[in-house]
């Protein structure tokens, strides 16, 4: 006796062959169809036990079919198919009621294990999502692998509430997938508010997340409201999460086990009903273990990690990018562009430090700046061969000194924005940065003895403990 009725529609015969086969090594019954009209006969008349269908068919689209499949069998798990392999595809499948979306080329072995995986779960009916189309505004692009692996999650993850980490360099697009997840999720009609951690003063954090009351501190003449008020019933995204300083994340994790905060120099609690994602160009679990990053809250914002791969490990997704970037600019006003197949190559190549963002400034460079209709290879390697070799550790790199380095690291750095400027306190975090290294290596090889280190840095020892104190610097003591 079979283990189920599949129904597989795809106009593609060799596609149906190799699935017919897959399925029926594994054990199911399975009907093969190239058309929408039959496949809908056949779930009518009460047929089968799961449908696989591609998303384009000649006489119907299944994302137009799914809705009414959904009301007369809600029950019947639905794996949809495609070849379009962009965000709105794996969303829209989500949002019509798809059990699954699997990109194509998929495995054969995933496919058979999220068949077992449906018809194995215990039938229940699921209510067709509210809201409408979200249309073409593609808020992601890319079609790789890596992309695709994203892409499934998000849509698994639009109508829950769980907290997200969005883990990734600087200029992989974290604020973009938050946007996404809220603008296509349950909270959409809600307010998205964002805050940049890193961006604040220390001492305003709290009173920025939080609110204050008038007469708080010392320039509070008004109540404000923070930013969780400000993102009552939809959704807050702390962004640079680990530049957050101890004392604001032992309030927020207050805040995350019992739903409530109070403003600062209030004594009043207030309920709260927002969403949490939180990103993250820094390893966490590494600041957990320097004492820097509370690992309770870690694991409360870390319900659904999502890490956003570099540009350099999607290389395939450059020349969407590309298209993507220029069709902006065009629609600004900017003359129209091509790029030739040697350069979009050399584009490919390129490790694109500043990652996505690096790769939208030139772009737009590209379009302002070049009379050509046509990019050429030798434009395109003007513009990226020289930042490229800066980094690729020639010689001459090993006697480079602090001073060099450091200047290397902020070109770079403010190369990634662009014709903006990073966000204020720059000053202050690079200073951080360099204290925090410098104390810890000093305090490891004086095995932690403070008066050793504090002689070693130059510095008075109430300076040096000061130091450790505001830096939440972790002591390891050892013997001689």
């Amino acid at each position: 006796m079979p283990l189920g009725n599949i129904l597989v529609a795809d106009d593609d015969a060799a596609i149906r062959t190799v699935l017919n086969q897959a399925l029926s090594r594994a054990g199911y019954s399975v009907r093969l169809t190239s058309n929408a009209a039959t496949l809908w006969r056949w779930i009518s008349a009460g047929e089968g036990d799961l449908v696989i269908t591609d998303v384009v068919m000649p006489d119907e689209n299944a994302f137009d079919l799914l809705p009414r499949i959904k009301r007369i069998r809600p029950d019947l798990p639905v794996v949809v198919m495609s070849a379009q392999n962009t965000f709105m595809t794996a969303i829209r499948a989500s949002e019509r009621g798809a059990y699954e979306y699997l990109p194509k080329p998929f495995d054969l072995k995933e496919l058979t294990t999220i068949v077992g995986r449906a018809l194995a779960e215990p039938k229940a009916r699921r209510l067709e999502p509210e809201g409408g189309d979200p249309g073409e505004n593609i808020p992601l692009v890319g079609r790789s692998p890596a992309m695709q692996d994203i892409y499934r999650v998000l849509a698994r993850l639009m109508q829950t509430d769980l907290t997200v980490m969005i883990a990734g360099e600087s200029g992989t697009g974290k604020e973009l997938v938050a946007r996404a997840l809220h603008d296509y999720g349950k909270r959409r009609t809600g307010p998205f508010v964002a805050i940049n951690m890193a961006a604040i003063p220390r001492d305003l954090i709290e009173a920025e997340l939080f609110g204050h009351e008038k007469g708080a501190f010392t320039g509070a003449q008004a109540r404000s409201s923070g930013r969780f008020e400000q993102a009552e019933s939809g959704t807050l995204f702390l962004d640079e999460i680990g530049d957050m300083p101890m004392e604001a994340q032992t309030r927020l994790l207050r805040v995350l086990q019992q739903g409530e905060y109070t403003t600062v120099g209030g004594r009043t609690s207030i309920k709260t009903d927002v969403r949490i994602i939180a990103a993250t160009n820094k390893d966490l679990r590494i600041l957990i273990n320097q004492g820097l990053f509370r690992e309770d809250l870690f694991f409360r914002l870390n319900v659904v990690p999502i890490r956003l791969p570099p540009l350099r490990e999607r290389s395939e997704d450059v020349p969407d990018l590309v298209r993507h970037f220029f069709a902006i600019v065009e629609k600004e006003g900017l003359p129209t562009k091509r790029v030739e197949v040697a350069a979009m190559e050399r584009m490919k190549r390129y490790r694109w430090p500043g990652n996505v963002r690096e790769l939208e400034n030139l772009v737009r460079r590209l379009a302002a700046l070049y009379p050509q209709e046509t990019i050429t290879d030798n434009i395109i390697e003007a513009e990226v061969d020289q930042p490229a070799a800066s980094v690729s550790g020639g010689d001459g790199e090993e006697d480079e000194s602090l001073s060099v380095s450091v200047e290397r690291h902020l070109a770079t750095y403010f190369q990634g924005f662009g014709e903006t400027l990073p966000p204020p306190g720059l000053y202050h975090r690079i200073l951080r940065e360099v204290e925090n290294p410098l104390i810890s290596v000093a305090l490891a090889a004086t095995r932690g003895n403070q008066i050793k280190a504090a002689e070693l840095l130059g510095v008075n020892r109430n300076t040096l403990r000061k130091k450790i104190r505001d830096l939440d610097i972790q002591i390891i003591r050892g013997g001689r």
